[in-house]
């Protein structure tokens, strides 16, 4: 609803202006989302970072240790390993997604035939669970493939992949590339389809050819959606969870152990308190990453 407000300067009315009222209906959508927010995300949250000043093992008695927590995360091993691995595959999914998703977008997008239904048949592997697909290769890259290698006499193809160290998180890579594509496609399709075909025309009348076209005309246009995709890519990365469970784990050993793999882990292994504080250096760096993305998309007008 709608009121108007005059304004009366010197016995005369100068200004009518309106002034929106709040319907309580409003507030009766509102009042609930923020009351099962507050219990459900931000109580939890406050109450770790409380405990992760504490030697909490979870249950029972505890007391306060300061920063003791904190500075052993430091010069722990295991979980400089995890922040390693976590990074450097999301790193290098982020490229390999892109890179596909874009090639992709760019074909599709292009003048061929059943273009409709490759786009669907493409956009398939988001709807499927990631711990379902981690099962499926995991399969794949334990029995078909070395049962393939066996056949064909090639020798590296007959062991797993996902029993070598050195080799493990490519697997991984593979299989989040797969899941990850198509919602990154479907960003870059959107962004292909803005781009005024007058353009391209004037490029053909100018000698241009497809990959001076590609090159210097679409990817400068698409920039903005290119942003948003590795931002949002990697922000979703750093939590990669269920697809490495499936696969590996964290193993082997805790070479492909993420950094979610070593808070859950923590959890279920009494070092609560620890992990609560590895959980928050976490939430540290993903606000760092989220103001870095709004660095790099503010004024882009792009989406």
């Amino acid at each position: 609803m709608t009121t108007t407000t005059t304004i009366v300067t010197g016995g005369a009315r100068r200004l009518r202006r309106p002034t929106k009222r709040v319907e309580p209906i409003y507030y009766l959508f509102l009042v609930p989302t923020l009351v099962l927010f507050t219990l459900a995300i931000t109580v939890p949250a406050v109450m770790g970072i409380f405990f992760s000043f504490t030697d909490s093992i979870g249950i029972g008695d505890w007391s306060f240790n300061g920063l003791t927590n904190y500075i052993a995360l430091f010069s722990d091993p295991a979980i400089l390993q995890s922040y390693l691995f976590t990074f450097g595959f999301s790193i290098a999914t982020v490229l390999a997604v892109n890179v596909v998703a874009f090639l992709l977008a760019v074909g599709l997008t292009s003048r061929i035939r059943f273009k409709t239904g490759l786009r669907t048949i493409f956009v398939i592997p988001m709807v499927i669970s990631g711990i379902i697909i981690a099962y499926v290769f995991n399969f794949l890259f334990s029995n078909s493939l070395p049962a393939a290698g066996a056949a064909t006499g090639i020798p590296w193809l007959e062991t797993s992949m996902l029993a070598n160290p050195d080799l493990a998180w490519v697997a991984i890579v593979i299989v989040t590339a797969w899941q990850a594509v198509p919602g990154t496609l479907l960003i870059y399709i959107a962004g292909l389809l803005s781009v005024p075909g007058e353009v391209y025309e004037a490029a053909d009348i100018d000698g241009a050819n497809k990959l001076q076209q590609l090159t210097r005309i679409t990817l400068p246009l698409v920039a903005g959606y290119v942003v948003i995709n590795v931002i949002l890519g990697f922000k979703g990365f750093l939590g990669a969870y269920d697809i490495i469970v499936g696969l590996t784990n964290g193993g082997p050993g805790t070479a492909t152990r993420s950094i979610s793999m070593t808070v859950i882990a923590g959890f279920n292994g009494g070092d609560y308190a620890y992990q609560m504080a590895n959980a928050t250096i976490f939430f540290i760096v993903a606000i760092i990453v989220s103001l870095f993305q709004l660095s790099l998309t503010r004024g882009r007008n792009a989406l």
